[in-house]
């Protein structure tokens, strides 16, 4: 249930919506969530409520607060808002609310972000799909939803939930350098349908605007492509280290050795060099919105 400012209560059905379960399978994660829990029920019972009188005074089930308590549920950012103020914890409680949410995207995905987070140079080619970042959430969703074996519906919110969180680059100060080449195919693939593939093009426009971001399409037509070993992606950090993965290389593991990056760099330099330019590319996909 909620509570509004009259305090009349609401039905919590969304409580148990799916994106919000532990994942058993990881560790560090639900460790995370086990610790709040353990934290807001020693302040619930220092302030003498019972499970069901705090969650009448914060809007939730009682069943939701034991789950919370118990690590079975990973709690929304506004319930430990409403639980700091109604048990007095002086912000204690809220300030949870930063590893609370990382912990609800999977862990390959958070320690993807956190790569990425320290990129102050990122290079990527995507001959299959558009990479990650630039995607709107209903086109990832689209993505999630095709896997096969199926993802449960929870394990999708999850996966788009990241992905979307992942997209907070575009907001960095300073703003790393972001170089994106995307095979004209994956720009005419109507996945989601064609709705979802119009509003993904404008997108691509609206992030084609951004002063650190370069787009760049790959014609099918291309003669001459060093990308053919597959997507390639490369990072660079402040301390003058540097990661990257390509699927043609290396057995497709990441790597940092500097022999190795410079293989990558000189693929992705070679990519760029045979693509349309970034202006170029803008115009190519106004052309396509407009035949969508």
């Amino acid at each position: 249930m909620s509570v509004d400012e009259t305090g009349t209560e609401h039905g919590d059905a969304g409580a148990d919506e799916p994106g919000w379960d532990v994942d058993p399978d990881d560790e560090s994660g639900a460790a995370v969530v086990a610790a709040v829990g353990r934290q807001l029920k020693a302040w619930r019972e220092a302030a003498g409520l019972r499970a069901g009188e705090f969650g009448a005074a914060i809007g939730y089930g009682e069943d939701q607060i034991y789950k919370v308590e118990g690590g079975r549920r990973i709690p929304r950012p506004e319930l430990l808002d409403r639980a700091d103020s109604v048990l007095g914890a002086d912000g204690k409680l809220a300030a949870m609310k930063q590893d609370v949410a990382e912990v609800r995207y999977p862990k390959k995905i958070r320690d993807l972000a956190r790569l990425e987070g320290r990129a102050v140079e990122l290079l990527a080619y995507g001959d299959h799909n558009l990479h990650g970042l630039l995607q709107t959430a209903e086109y990832a969703r689209a993505l999630f939803e095709m896997r096969l074996p199926p993802y449960e519906p929870n394990e999708i919110e999850r996966a788009v939930a990241g992905r979307m969180a992942r997209q907070a680059i575009f907001e960095r100060v300073p703003a790393p350098s972001l170089c994106f080449v995307q095979e004209e195919t994956t720009l005419r693939r109507p996945l989601g349908g064609r709705m979802v593939l119009r509003r993904q093009l404008e997108h691509l426009l609206l992030l084609g605007q951004l002063r650190n971001v370069a787009i760049q399409v790959m014609p099918t037509a291309r003669e001459e492509h060093a990308g053919m070993q597959g997507e390639t992606q490369v990072l660079k950090f402040r301390d003058g280290t540097a990661m990257g993965r390509s699927e043609g290389a290396f057995d497709g593991r990441a790597v940092s050795d500097p022999k190795q990056l410079r293989i990558l760099e000189l693929r992705c330099g070679m990519i760029r060099a045979q693509a349309l330019t970034p202006r170029e590319s803008l115009a190519f996909i106004e052309q396509l919105l407009g035949e969508t």
